[in-house]
This record gives C-alpha cells, sequence and structure tokens, in this order.
C-alpha cells in the first residue's frame, strides 16, 4: 500500500474515530504521558500489504471493529459461574455484579447439559456439580431472581439442549414482566463442536441443525438482539488442538450455521450479526493474539466474499474468551493466578468483545467466594491498572504479531479446503462447508487431528521440551493445600425434592397435551419454538421435552473407532 493510500486511511479512521462516542477516562501513561488512540506507519511512508492491517474500525477488522478500541468500551467482564441449585447461584450472580461484573454466565450441571431431570436415575451424583441445576422454568426464575434480565447480558453455555433451556429463559423473563425484545446475550447452541470435541449431544446432527435454524429464524424476527449461537472453539482447543486448528475448525463451523441460515431463506445481514464467537485464551502469548486477529480478518473476508454480506455488522467476528482451563495446574494452584492473568492479557491485546478468567482451585474443584473474587479482580487490574485499554491494537504492526497472524491465517485457509473437499462436489443441502463438516464428524476426521495434536504436545511434556512450571520444572514447593467448594450431597436431594413438588402441583394434562402438540410440530417445516415455549409456561420439565425428542428423533452414539 503506498503512502497516499495510507493517509487515506488514517483519515477515514479519524473521522470515525471523532464521530464516536468515547469514554470519560484518563488516557495517559502511568509517568502522564499521552498517548495517541491508534499507531500506524509513520506519515508519508509505504508499507507493503498494510491493506491486511489495516485500522481498527475499518475492513478486514484486524485491529478490532471498533475505531475507537477500549476507549470506546472496555471488555465486558462475564464471569462463568453455577453451582448447586438456582437459589446459590443466584447469589453468586449478586455477588459478582456487584463486585463490578458487567454480565451474567450460566454454568449448567451435567444433567442439565445432557436433557436430563434432577430425579432421573442417570444424574445420580451429579446434580449441581459442574454448574447449577435447571429442571423448569421455576428454576430459571430462581436463578434470575431480583436481577433484571432486561439490564443486564446472559450468556448460557449450553448446546444439546440449549434451546428449551432457552425457552425456559423466556418464560423467565416473560414471569418477570419483561419485553422479551430487549432481551440480550448470548446462547452457545454450537452442535458442531459437541461432535468434533465435547461430546454432549443428544441426537444425530440433523435433529440438532433443525431446532438451531428454528431458533434463528425466531430470534431474528423476536429478540433481534438477542445472539441465538455462539460458535465454540474453546473445547476445541481444550480436547488438545492447536491453534490454528482451534481457529480453523470454529470459523468452518461459523460458516456451516451461514450456510443454514441461508438455506432457510433468511437475509446473512439480518442473521449474521447475531452469530458470535467463543474462544480459548491458551499459554503462548503471542501466538493467542494472533489467532484473534487473524479470526476477524478471514470471518469478515468470507462473509462479504463467499456469503455475500453486504452491511457491516454481518462482518464483524464478535467473540467471548475464556482463559484456557487445561493450562491449570493441580499442583502449586496459586501459579494459575499468573497464568490466568497472562492469557487475560493475551485476549484483551487481540481485542476479546467479553472475557471470563478461570479461577485458581478450577482444577481441583468449583470456585470458592475467594478464588472468584480473586479471578474477578485480575481483570479489573487489566482494565483499570496498566494502561491496556489506551490504545487500539497496540502490537498492529509488530514483525512478529504480523507475521504470526499471517501464518495462522494461512493454516486455516489451507484446514478450510480439506474441509470442503470432504463434502465433495455436492449437491449440498445446507452447504459445502456444512456438508464437509458432517462428514468429518461421520469419519472421526476432526476427532483423529485434535488427538494426534495432544499426542504431540504431551510427548514434548514429557521428553521436557515444553515446561510447566510445578509440574516438569520447579517442583518444590512450600504452599499448602488449598480450601476448595464442595457441593453437599443435599443439593440433590433437595432438588429432587422441589422438582417433585413443582410436578405435583401442575397441570399434568396440560403439560402433556403441550410437548404432544411440539412433537405434532416437529414432523411438519413449521417452527418448533413458539410449542416448545407453549410446553414450557405449562411447566414440563427439561427432561420431559428432550425424552419426547429422543423418542421422536432418536439418540446419537459415536461410531468406535481404533
Amino acid at each position: 500500500m503506498n503512502a497516499d493510500e495510507i493517509a487515506a486511511g488514517r483519515a477515514r479512521w479519524q473521522a470515525r474515530y471523532d464521530a464516536a462516542r468515547k469514554r470519560e477516562a484518563d488516557f495517559t501513561t502511568l509517568s502522564g504521558v499521552t498517548v495517541q488512540p491508534v499507531y500506524g506507519p509513520p506519515e508519508g511512508t509505504a508499507y507493503p500489504g498494510f491493506e491486511r492491517i489495516g485500522w481498527p474500525g475499518e475492513f478486514p477488522y484486524t485491529r478490532g471493529l471498533h475505531p475507537t478500541g477500549y476507549r470506546g468500551r472496555a471488555w465486558t467482564i462475564r464471569q462463568f459461574a453455577g453451582f448447586g441449585n438456582a437459589r446459590q447461584t443466584n447469589e453468586r450472580y449478586k455477588m459478582i455484579l456487584g463486585a463490578g461484573g458487567g454480565g451474567l454466565s450460566v454454568a449448567f450441571d451435567m444433567p442439565t447439559l445432557m436433557g436430563r431431570d434432577s430425579d432421573d436415575p442417570q444424574a445420580l451424583g451429579e446434580v449441581g456439580h459442574c454448574g447449577v441445576a435447571v429442571d423448569s422454568a421455576a428454576d430459571m426464575e430462581v436463578l434470575f431472581d431480583g436481577i433484571d434480565l432486561a439490564g443486564v447480558t446472559t450468556s448460557m453455555t449450553i448446546s444439546g439442549p440449549a434451546v428449551p433451556v432457552f425457552c425456559m429463559y423466556l418464560v423467565a423473563a416473560e414471569r418477570q414482566g419483561v419485553d422479551l425484545s430487549r432481551l440480550d446475550g448470548t446462547l452457545q447452541t454450537d452442535i458442531f463442536k459437541e461432535y468434533i470435541a465435547q461430546k454432549e449431544w443428544l441426537f444425530d446432527p440433523e435433529p440438532h441443525l433443525r431446532l438451531i435454524g428454528d431458533l434463528m429464524e425466531h430470534c431474528a424476527a423476536e429478540i433481534p438482539r438477542y445472539k441465538p449461537l455462539s460458535v465454540s472453539g474453546y473445547h476445541i482447543r481444550e480436547a488438545g488442538s492447536t491453534a490454528a486448528q482451534e481457529l480453523a475448525y470454529t470459523l468452518a463451523d461459523g460458516f456451516g450455521y451461514v450456510e443454514l441460515g441461508l438455506s432457510r431463506g433468511l437475509d446473512v445481514n439480518v442473521f449474521a450479526p447475531g452469530l458470535s464467537f467463543f474462544f480459548d485464551a491458551h499459554l503462548d502469548f503471542f501466538e493467542e493474539i494472533a489467532k484473534f486477529r487473524a479470526a476477524r480478518r478471514i470471518w469478515a473476508r468470507w462473509l462479504r466474499d463467499v456469503y455475500g454480506a453486504t452491511s457491516e455488522k454481518a462482518l464483524w467476528l464478535r467473540f467471548h474468551t475464556q482463559t484456557a482451563g487445561v493450562s491449570l495446574t493441580a499442583q502449586q494452584p496459586v501459579n494459575n493466578v499468573v497464568r490466568t492473568a497472562v492469557e487475560a492479557l493475551a485476549a484483551v491485546l487481540g481485542g476479546t468483545n467479553s472475557l471470563h478468567t478461570n479461577a485458581l482451585d478450577e482444577t481441583l474443584a468449583l470456585p470458592t467466594d475467594e478464588s472468584a473474587e480473586i479471578a474477578l479482580r485480575t481483570q479489573q487490574v487489566l482494565m483499570e491498572e496498566i494502561g491496556v485499554t489506551n490504545v487500539a491494537d497496540p502490537l498492529g504492526g509488530s514483525w512478529y504479531v504480523e507475521a504470526l497472524t499471517d501464518a495462522i491465517e494461512a493454516e486455516a485457509e489451507e484446514i478450510f479446503a480439506r474441509i470442503r473437499q470432504l463434502g465433495g462436489d455436492g449437491p449440498h443441502r445446507i452447504g459445502p462447508m456444512a456438508s464437509g463438516i458432517l462428514r468429518g464428524i461421520e469419519d472421526g476426521w476432526f476427532t483423529g487431528h485434535i488427538a494426534e495434536s495432544a499426542f504431540t504436545y504431551q510427548q514434548a511434556l514429557e521428553k521436557g521440551d515444553k515446561k510447566i512450571v510445578g509440574v516438569n520444572c520447579h517442583t518444590g514447593t512450600v504452599a499448602k493445600e488449598l480450601e476448595t467448594l464442595r457441593i453437599s450431597h443435599e443439593v440433590e436431594l433437595e432438588q429432587r425434592r422441589v422438582l417433585a413438588e413443582r410436578k405435583a402441583a401442575r397441570d399434568d394434562a396440560a403439560v402433556t397435551a403441550a410437548v404432544q402438540r411440539m412433537i405434532e410440530v416437529s414432523r411438519t417445516d413449521g417452527n418448533m419454538i413458539p410449542p416448545m415455549l407453549d410446553a414450557v409456561r405449562a411447566e414440563a420439565t427439561l427432561g420431559e421435552i428432550c425424552d419426547a425428542l429422543r423418542t421422536e428423533w432418536g439418540t446419537y452414539r459415536e461410531p468406535a473407532r481404533f
């Protein structure tokens, strides 16, 4: 790019920056030196390839979605939390919000994640242990009691039974008197990554995709601010993938959902802004920053050039980040505070829109109040003390960071090509990327490559080529054993007791009729969200809804592979 083109780009950026709203804040260094909101090539100089870097708020968005960076708005502090029953988790949410958290992120227990009620025999011993138990809309009411759902953004990390759980959230909001069109937040819903990495599915892929398509249609028409689909790379990375694999598999999944929306006749400019992303922030500091920057650039280019998006918001890749749970160690767990801080800083320098920081004890148990507060304060120190919000994309133009960004992008593009080849030449019921993903799931292509990457890294650890402090080096310590949070068995007994009382007090005939109506709609091309909402309003439980769908659609079993 020549000097005149660079100067024109800076002028465009300056005009947009001047017109944008900025926070009232001190944008100087600790020593009082004023810093510019963005930095670029020296005036009058050429910079070959600068169009791939660009300016914040301008295509291809390598440097961020907004011309102001965090001067306009800092990232949302969204701490992931859930344990025990809804009342206990409600107390934790109020603590998080009272301590300065900007949004809520719901962690569900394993029975809920698998579409099972707390009184299901398969739920025995698991109720409330890795998240909050939610059996019905009544639990959602308790979960958000005293929290204005119209005034807080809410993320829910659940995929297999995401749609009925979301319906419970909507009914809880209705019972608060909230106008549902004002709701804002994100539902994970991403079923592709379940088959690729996390393994929390209910049905074959096709029925799940049908529900996701119905949800996309419903939200686009009725709840435009809420994002019905968070495409998740976090679990892919936690399963052992490399940074480039995490990026490529996640964006490919995103392209598959774009194709799903298009196959439904939806306008990409309308539904694409409802797609968001969820990435892992791992320990290789610069590689993670490059991954986030490459993600925005790839998404913008593909949405414009491949899928025909024309609106700016449809080209934006908005993403939440969580620090890497897999990087936490049970040995010397206090070291996890440092790991989390470094990973969080990488996410911020990569331009994350919201962030969760893991607690130091999460490799041992659910976080205590104290460790949860330390995790929250970690973000607040980054936000308030170190000057990282003063300049948009401060590492932009770094030879190392730009080279890494280009390298990760190039590797991702090679992976996209291989996935599309898996799908064959067509015809494709949804689209070529979706066909390739479904074939890759069926053949074990994704899981095989992730397993190979995980094995390679484990070999490097065991040889000592890669180091983990406290595990394979610097193992001596004076630290004492941590006190951890334990979930009492009484939580499960109480949850089952309350569930039994609710079932006894409801109108069973109304429940049966509403669930049957939902099944009847499932046999047509009709949208399943309205009848599912009616079933939830009648106090049908999550297990009853999912069991009815399992009876209708069957269940999925992953093929055995050796």
